[in-house]
């Protein structure tokens, strides 16, 4: 019997603490789906989710971020063109400018009314939600 089982991943909302109004990174994807995403990946084998978004930041962003929360699973099964994903969301902190690495084209710091209309995967969904929390606390509903 084969099974098919959704591939874990996971995305990671950076604020930027050294700067005015703690901006948030994105990608420029250097990979198809192109496109401007949150930084993220896909979870290694034997890996937690929180050693593979530390990683992540590291290899695309070149911060060293501090996890503060998970903030939130995303499931769709459409949500990534390529297969069935599911990724948890963190947010995190990182105190120094963020330089282009790994999957990233190139690196941007963005305020709330500067990120782009249209983002990869579900991403504009999750800064939707991610917005909704930072500015009036209220949660993502299940």
């Amino acid at each position: 019997m084969t099974y098919r089982n959704p591939t874990p991943t996971v995305d990671i909302i950076v604020e930027l603490t050294h700067r005015p109004h703690r901006p948030i990174v994105l990608i420029e994807r250097l990979n198809p789906p192109y496109g401007w995403a949150i930084p993220g990946g896909f979870v290694d084998y034997g890996e937690s989710v929180e050693t593979a978004a530390r990683r992540e930041a590291k290899e695309e962003i070149g911060l060293d971020v501090e996890l503060i929360d998970q903030f939130h699973v995303y499931s769709d099964p459409d949500r990534d063109p390529r297969q069935h994903t599911l990724s948890i969301v963190f947010l995190a902190i990182a105190s120094a400018d963020p330089v282009s690495g790994d999957d990233a084209k190139t690196v941007q710091v963005f305020e709330p009314w500067q990120v782009p209309d249209r983002l990869c995967f579900d991403h504009d969904r999750i800064l939707e939600d991610y917005w909704r929390y930072r500015f009036h606390g209220q949660r993502p509903r299940l």
